[in-house]
């Protein structure tokens, strides 16, 4: 007699950090349950960050599906335009849809890995016999929404998704290395963009206020590098970011703004002898590719949400005070790390791994 394929759904809808940091944890799901059904409720921006094996095939309107070497099949939940035409006709119909083809996929399990009350409304819809998250979520309410909770154990924030979908499995999850796409239009992209001499990539987001380091500070980072040989480009999105310009103005030249799609991105990291950024998506990225990281923090905590897994240098002042409060601006005790830190810790990356003679 056959068994049962075991089928379960991640839950974890954005932003490019958050995913990444869920990749090592789902990753060592499949392996340790190489024949489950895994599937990912996520935000079809995030989406492309996922490993893709097969061309996408629309199933119903406002869902997509793509066949993963880790996941099976993700599921598109476009909340961001959702929450800009909440009242739509259209986005009624797309949350219905969403709701028809989880549910009808009936997972025994969904994990909800993001701690909202968004997330827990999306994997409420699956109608798993079992439903977890967090005993302490992000949001509140969410709890409300599981069926069973567990604590958050472990320091980083990728060991606590281990633990926690372990916890819900009955079996230990280990972290695994993680495979990212690479898609041969992109990495032609790249190629003709960057050409074969190493640069440093420099990523001056960072969601908030008090988690941005100066842009001027990065564009003199960016001006210090080059004069040891080592141009920077720095990443925007397709639309541009007055961020990435500012560095570009206050580099002396020795710096240039890339606009790239999330997997030009992915392209773009992979060949970059460093990256330098604060707690943003692509310093995540740079790790999940095994990339050098020099990383720049303030008000998050790096020993949770740090760089995993890759060589880095974290640079924290002692005077910074844990929060999430999103203030406008920057945290002070981050202002206190200087453009001679940064610039200092990324030669003795590239200098370790020989990109640059000691």
């Amino acid at each position: 007699m056959s068994v049962r394929q075991l089928r379960i759904l991640i839950v974890r809808v954005g932003a490019m950090g958050d995913v990444l940091h869920a990749l090592p944890a789902v990753a060592g799901l499949r392996r340790r349950f190489p024949n489950a059904f895994i599937g990912w409720a996520i935000e079809p921006l995030w989406a492309d960050l996922l490993q893709i094996a097969e061309d996408p095939e629309d199933i119903t309107q406002g869902v997509r599906w793509q066949v993963k070497a880790m996941v099976d099949r993700w599921y598109s939940v476009p909340t961001k335009a959702w929450k800009r035409r909440p009242l739509a006709p259209s986005t009624r119909r797309e949350i219905l849809a969403v709701r028809n083809v989880i549910r009808a996929e009936h997972f025994d399990h969904c994990i909800d890995l993001q701690g909202s009350i968004k997330s827990a409304v999306i994997g409420r819809m699956a109608k798993a016999p079992v439903f977890a998250g967090f005993a302490e979520p992000r949001e509140e309410f969410a709890r409300r929404l599981y069926t069973d909770v567990y604590p958050a154990i472990g320091d980083h924030v990728v060991q606590q998704n281990c633990n926690l979908i372990g916890a819900v499995l009955g079996e230990e999850i280990q972290p695994a290395l993680v495979t990212l796409p690479m898609q041969e239009l992109a990495e032609r992209w790249a190629e003709d963009t960057v050409g074969s001499q190493p640069f440093c990539l420099i990523s001056p987001g960072g969601g908030w206020g008090a988690k941005l380091w100066p842009a001027e500070r990065f564009g003199n980072v960016a001006a210090q590098l080059g004069r040891a040989g080592i141009p920077s480009v720095v990443n925007a999105s397709p639309s541009g970011s007055p961020e990435a310009d500012a560095v570009a103005a206050s580099s002396f030249d020795h710096a240039r703004v890339v606009p790239c799609s999330i997997a030009q991105l992915i392209a773009l990291v992979r060949r970059a002898a460093v990256v330098v950024g604060g707690d943003t998506g692509p310093i995540h990225l740079a790790a999940a590719l095994q990339r050098p990281v020099v990383a720049i923090f303030g008000p998050t905590d790096p020993a949770r949400n740090g760089p995993w897994n890759t060589r880095s240098r974290v640079l924290r002042d002692d005077s910074s005070v844990t929060s999430h409060k999103r203030k406008k601006e920057a945290e002070p005790g981050l202002l206190r790390i200087s453009v001679e830190d940064v610039t200092a810790a990324a030669l003795e990356l590239l200098q370790e791994t020989s990109v640059i003679a000691r």
